[in-house]
């Protein structure tokens, strides 16, 4: 069984790549614009091709039982069209938490929603794995942090459960490697559910720093935003999400101990281990 991981030199592909091999996993064929400076594992076979460019996907394609799928909407019906011609016969793919909502939305907004809709409807066995925000969107703070020791955002207290990028990669093997996950949708979440000051705090306590929190109001968080080219109903979308999370924090999945064994990664932990980049 030949599986092919797309987006293998992206955030989460190149760990899903690690985590098979880990796993003992044969046959393993990764996606990437960049071979020559993927630094792959040696055992691993790298193919030339990008989801965004379908032209490169057939011969990437053939002879694959399984896909893990990198989330790319506006793609994501030429790939099934694709893979459904190259006898592909499994699709793991990397949805979000909100895949729900976005379902009862207008089609417009459709983006994680989209990925499955396409999946299912091209009839493959299917698993989505729904993680919530991630852990290392957090190093957006570290500019701010390593050069005025401060963190500059709206709501403080507005307490999500992150998630590690090496915990969704685990679990992403373990459903690539069983088939006993077809069929499956998967949210998950890191260990905890833990507010942006209490986060800023961990990560001040990992580099022995103390590190201001100046709190935006939406008006100014969506003047900063906006600035850097960010569209305002994405800046909205963030800002609305943060108010929900302060008046109802996000619930803790247990997927990634239930599914890999081990408990997911506590967000102190990762601020430990990532110190570096906030120094």
């Amino acid at each position: 069984m030949t599986i092919l991981v797309t987006g293998a030199t992206g955030s989460v592909g190149r760990l899903v790549v690690d985590e098979l091999v880990r796993a003992g996993a044969r046959n393993v064929r990764a996606l990437t614009n960049n071979p020559e400076k993927a630094a792959l594992p040696a055992e691993v076979e790298v193919v030339t091709g990008y989801l965004g460019r379908p032209s490169s996907l057939p011969a990437a394609l053939a002879g694959v039982d399984t896909v893990y799928l990198a989330p790319l909407p506006a793609k994501v019906g030429e790939f099934a069209d694709l893979a459904k011609q190259a006898g592909v016969r499994r699709v793991v793919t990397l949805s979000g938490l909100l895949a729900d909502e976005e379902a009862a939305q207008d089609p417009s907004q459709w983006h994680y929603y989209l990925v499955e809709k396409t999946v299912e409807e091209a009839g493959f066995d299917w698993t989505h794995l729904r993680p919530g925000a991630f852990m290392n969107n957090t190093l957006d703070w570290a500019e701010s942090i390593r050069t005025e020791g401060v963190v500059r955002a709206p709501y403080p207290h507005a307490a999500q459960t992150p998630i590690d990028l090496g915990d969704i990669a685990a679990v992403a093997a373990v459903a690539l490697l069983d088939d006993k996950h077809t069929g499956e949708k998967y949210p998950m979440s890191g260990p905890e559910a833990i507010s942006q000051l209490e986060q800023v705090r961990a990560i001040g306590r990992a580099i022995g720093r103390d590190i201001r929190f100046e709190e935006l109001t939406r008006e100014q968080f969506h003047e900063a935003w906006g600035a850097n080219g960010v569209p305002a109903d994405v800046i909205e979308w963030l800002l609305d999400g943060w108010a929900q999370a302060t008046e109802h924090p996000q619930e803790v999945e247990d997927t990634v101990e239930r599914l890999t064994g081990r408990a997911a990664l506590p967000y102190a932990q990762w601020a430990e281990r990532n110190a570096d980049r906030f120094r």
